[in-house]
């Protein structure tokens, strides 16, 4: 069974240009993921396989829909055992445990509200998020630091009333997840659990100032998402889908739940707390993973490894996120599998937006090409739309009507939404140029666009010429003040073993080669080699912090 037929008008297409002019959605007056699709997989096809989890301690638990159904209803009951109902926030820090899809369709059956967070927030950032959204009832993993930040913000979070662990710590003052759902009563569906336009999700997103955003989806959010899995990621009926997130982050819920299982696709989630690659390559190979999704820094390390331990024949599709790809990464990559590397952009507050599709021909280093359920363009500074070669802002038109899959609203803050929500256009912030076949090509942050001596340089394009030499394994462009030009270009570069430390030499020679691979002006004046870059969890680099230590 696959569930996405439903929901759109046509769901096979057989070009590109099928697929932009014949998609359509059908959203129906009450939409809620755990009912319609969950529930109706348990009704319809219980024992299709749903969630495949390991752990880095050897541990493996698979989950059938029926299991689905049968531990969200309990957990649903649970939640409402504990008072918590219809819009009441709830957060999630839990990591990569399977807790974590018993509890967000929980959520979705009795309408309260989700909140995914990273465990490695601090009692500061525990605070902001507790007061800014009300938070009700927080869930965690069982883990002492975790546990300790939470407790530690307590005295200033009024709104918290419940604390539940899921294990294996459970201090006092914590109620244990596991005895919870084990003893609850049978579940009652809520009269009226939810309405399409009720908020079913919040993520807190960062930019380069100010506090967190939270980023709020609606009910129908999910749907949005068929575009993600079947025709991106390309995830098939019955397949073992695996991208590579932690549940706290948006990437989560479009690589590991809402679009793979609209599409009848499992779900694989690989539990562990320190990325390896070897261990990543083993566990697609053991568990023969079908397709995969990660951001480029994963990899770019994977490249490293022997191919040729490990059986990657189940391997038919790989898609990459998260950051702009180097040319260098993919055509290692194409070369060590033969598979060819399909890039997607998108942001926590869509789904993905512009993306290589199944009928396209891949160019390595460009997003692709819009999604056609959302109206996107490349507005540009002067207000107007661009031609083709120039650079602009990426926006998506969205004219009276919400596109399905875009955010509702920042919650709680007009200023925020109006700042970035005018004239009709949503503003991504994030620049990109088009080219004359109508593949978009990613710049820069409009924040992280680097201005000197009146050019315009994108950090991406310099990282891509950098990323060609031998010596550099990974490397972040940023901006660095500088009274004549403006700005000049800095490179923060891990260097591969054999030219470690670095000397003055190797500085030249890599403004050499760049100067050799792109336009001249855009070499890195200054020339700094480093041990490890900032990055999220989700494995972005974090100029911001770069640029701040400066």
């Amino acid at each position: 069974m696959v569930f996405s037929e439903k929901y759109l008008k046509k769901s096979r297409f057989e070009s590109l240009s099928d697929f932009k002019e014949n998609l359509e959605f059908v959203v129906p007056d009450n939409f809620n993921f755990g009912y319609d699709v969950v529930d109706e997989y348990a009704r319809m096809e219980p024992n299709k396989l749903a969630l495949v989890w390991t752990n880095d301690q050897g541990e493996h638990r698979d989950f059938t829909f029926a299991d689905l159904k049968t531990y969200s209803d309990q957990t649903a009951s649970y939640f409402q055992s504990l008072g918590v109902g219809r819009g009441d926030k709830v957060m999630l820090i839990l990591k990569r445990r399977f807790e974590f899809w018993f509890s967000i369709i929980a959520l979705h059956k009795i309408g309260a509200v989700c909140i995914p967070a990273t465990h490695l927030l601090m009692k500061k950032d525990i605070v902001f998020r507790n007061n800014a959204a009300g938070i009700k009832a927080i869930v965690s993993v069982g883990d002492e630091n975790v546990l300790h930040q939470i407790d530690q913000a307590m005295v200033e979070s009024p709104t918290v009333e419940q604390k539940i662990s899921v294990g294996p710590q459970i201090p006092d003052g914590w109620s244990d997840f596991s005895a919870g759902i084990s003893s609850a009563p049978a579940f009652v569906k809520p009269a009226n659990a939810s309405d399409n336009r009720d908020i079913s999700l919040l993520y807190f997103t960062s930019g380069t100032t100010g506090n967190p955003k939270m980023v709020a989806h609606d009910f129908t959010y999910p749907i949005g998402h068929i575009i993600t899995a079947s025709y991106w990621q390309n995830v098939k009926e019955n397949g073992l889908h695996l991208t590579v997130a932690d549940t706290g982050w948006g990437k989560a819920v479009w690589g590991k739940l809402y679009g793979q299982w609209l599409a009848g696709c499992a779900v694989f989630v690989y539990d562990h707390d320190k990325f390896t690659p070897a261990d990543m390559l083993e566990v697609i190979s053991k568990y023969r993973v079908t397709s995969f999704c990660a951001p480029p820094t994963v990899y770019r390390f994977m490249i490293r490894e022997d191919f040729s331990r490990y059986d990657l024949s189940s391997l038919k599709y790989c898609t990459v996120a998260g950051e702009p790809l180097n040319a260098e990464v993919y055509n290692r990559f194409l070369k060590l599998t033969g598979i060819c590397l399909k890039e997607g952009f998108g942001q926590t507050e869509t789904v993905v937006s512009i993306a290589t599709f199944p009928w396209m021909e891949t160019k390595p280093g460009s997003m692709g090409v819009p999604n056609p359920a959302y109206d996107v363009q490349l507005l540009h500074p002067e207000d107007r739309l661009c031609e083709d070669g120039e650079i602009g802002e990426i926006v998506v038109y969205t004219g009276a009507e919400l596109p399905v899959g875009l955010f509702a609203e920042y919650y709680r803050d007009p200023a925020q939404t109006a700042a970035v929500w005018y004239d009709g256009y949503y503003h991504t912030g994030d620049l990109a140029w088009r080219d004359e076949d109508g593949y978009f090509w990613f710049v820069g942050r409009v924040d992280d666009v680097i201005k000197s001596s009146g050019y315009r340089i994108g950090p991406f394009e310099v990282e891509s010429a950098l990323m060609e030499h031998p010596a550099v394994v990974e490397c972040a462009v940023t901006a660095v003040p500088d009274e004549i030009r403006g700005q000049v270009v800095k490179a923060s570069i891990i260097l591969s073993q054999e030219y470690r430390p670095g000397s003055d030499h190797l500085v030249k020679e890599i403004q050499d080669h760049v100067k050799r691979i792109t336009a001249p002006y855009k070499y890195p004046r200054i020339v700094e080699f480093v041990t490890e870059l900032p990055k999220t969890i989700s494995g972005k680099i974090r100029r911001v912090e770069i640029r701040e230590k400066q």
